[in-house]
């Protein structure tokens, strides 16, 4: 039965093509449930978070990924392009929490109920090392310089010093 509704593929025998669409003759919106709140100018839309977020009723913790049927509303415009809320609900203690959509800065904004999990951010500042490879080996620092494995690398280089040194006066006699 469920499955001849999800297709939409099953016709009442009193159901005439003349009458409309079968959904208009039962009296049902094609999306069916999703559209209960169509009048208020929401809909129910399967909604993935974009980052982890801690919850504002129970403080735990809602990882990336997570997927909620959310309620889609339309809030605004940037430019052109419409600027979305949805609102979802917590797993664990039911707690409603917004997210905006933001089109300027092609990204997603907690709003309330709930706040975005601090993560490490990348600098953006360019100090002039951006793109280029530095080899860490050369780089001296007043630590390494007591390092064990800094003595270790000086005294291996005094040896291949003097064993070059060794070679060319075996060449000179």
């Amino acid at each position: 039965m469920a499955e001849r509704r999800a297709t939409n593929k099953y016709y009442p025998p009193d159901w005439d093509p003349s009458q409309g669409s079968v959904n208009a003759y039962i009296g049902q919106h094609p999306l069916r449930d999703r559209a209960r709140k169509l009048n208020e100018g929401i809909l129910i839309v399967r909604f993935e978070l974009p980052f982890s977020i801690w919850c504002g009723g129970c403080n735990s913790l809602l990882s990336t990924g997570l997927r909620f049927n959310a309620e889609k509303k339309k809030i605004g415009s940037y430019y052109t392009t419409p600027v979305w809320s949805f609102r979802l609900k917590c797993r664990e203690c039911g707690h409603w929490f917004e997210i905006h959509t933001n089109p300027k800065d092609s990204a997603y904004e907690v709003v309330s109920g709930a706040r975005k999990k601090a993560m490490p951010e990348m600098s953006n500042e360019d100090d002039g090392t951006a793109g280029e490879i530095v080899d860490l080996s050369r780089v001296e620092d007043s630590d390494n310089k007591n390092s064990l494995l800094h003595k270790l690398e000086a005294l291996d280089a005094r040896k291949q010093r003097d064993k070059r040194t060794m070679e060319r006066l075996s060449t000179l006699q």
